[in-house]
């Protein structure tokens, strides 16, 4: 759990309203985070960012010279960059415009008009993100067998960082649900990590497959996913997924995984 004390973020916003701007500093500095610094549009930002790295950003999705989208995938382009939390606000609610978003690790999307209880938790995240990932404890953590599958290479970077950051060393990664069967035919695994939407085979028929014809059938399978069709997640439930968490994730959703895979 991430401590509620937000002072010590510096905070870049990137906002082009004037009025919404004011609006999230206040909000922000209700809740403690006093070092935050506004910008009109994502290139002032990006400037910036590269002179002097914040702890996070936070962006609206609609800027003068690119939307929100373009800027957090500058930043994981950058290797200065790529690790920095970033928070979207938008009252934009299509899965195509968003999606991109979710699968570059972003800590939080925030979705107008939205509440002071919910600007804490992405807070929150931020402070799970810039903290130092701490090891798990169990001894035998280097020895997991994780396979990720994920056809977005920038969100399986983004989740390879924080498996390393919690010790894990064996990381196997397939770019879809067939890639990831062949991974499976060769190696044991202690715990798969997928997507849903994928090319040439998706989440749920590997689930299916890796329940009903795999040698590894009872291996733990959590899918964290960007699919918000409700009818779809229900057939991945019942085709034997271990857990499900929305992207964009907390990490500590991995860690609690990550331990029961270790005591089985």
């Amino acid at each position: 759990m991430a401590s509620t004390s937000f002072d010590s973020i510096k905070i870049y916003l990137v906002e082009p309203s004037s009025m919404q701007a004011q609006l999230v500093v206040h909000m922000l500095e209700q809740l403690g985070a006093l070092q935050t610094r506004h910008f009109n549009s994502a290139n002032e930002a990006l400037s910036e960012m590269r002179r002097s790295k914040p702890d996070a950003v936070i962006s609206a999705m609609y800027l003068p010279d690119m939307p929100g989208t373009e800027l957090v995938s500058a930043m994981r382009a950058d290797s200065e960059l790529e690790w920095v939390p970033f928070i979207l606000i938008s009252s934009e609610t299509r899965p195509q415009v968003l999606n991109p978003v979710r699968q570059s690790g972003a800590c939080s999307i925030i979705t107008k008009p939205f509440t002071r209880d919910q600007m804490q938790r992405a807070l929150d995240s931020v402070l799970d993100q810039i903290a130092p990932l701490e090891e798990l404890d169990e001894e035998d953590v280097e020895n997991l067998k994780v396979l990720l599958v994920d056809d977005s290479s920038m969100s399986r970077r983004y989740i390879r960082h924080l498996l390393e950051g919690m010790g894990v060393r064996n990381i196997f990664e397939a770019e879809n649900g067939k890639a990831a069967i062949t991974a499976l035919a060769d190696t044991m695994f202690d715990l798969v990590l997928t997507d849903y939407n994928m090319p040439e085979m998706d989440g749920r028929a590997l689930v299916e497959y890796i329940r009903t014809q795999s040698w590894q059938t009872e291996v733990p399978i959590l899918m964290l996913t960007s699919e918000n069709n409700q009818g779809r997640l229900a057939a991945v439930e019942k085709a034997g997924v271990s857990a499900i968490c929305d992207k964009p994730f907390e990490q500590g959703n991995i860690r609690d995984e990550l331990i029961r895979a270790l005591r089985g």
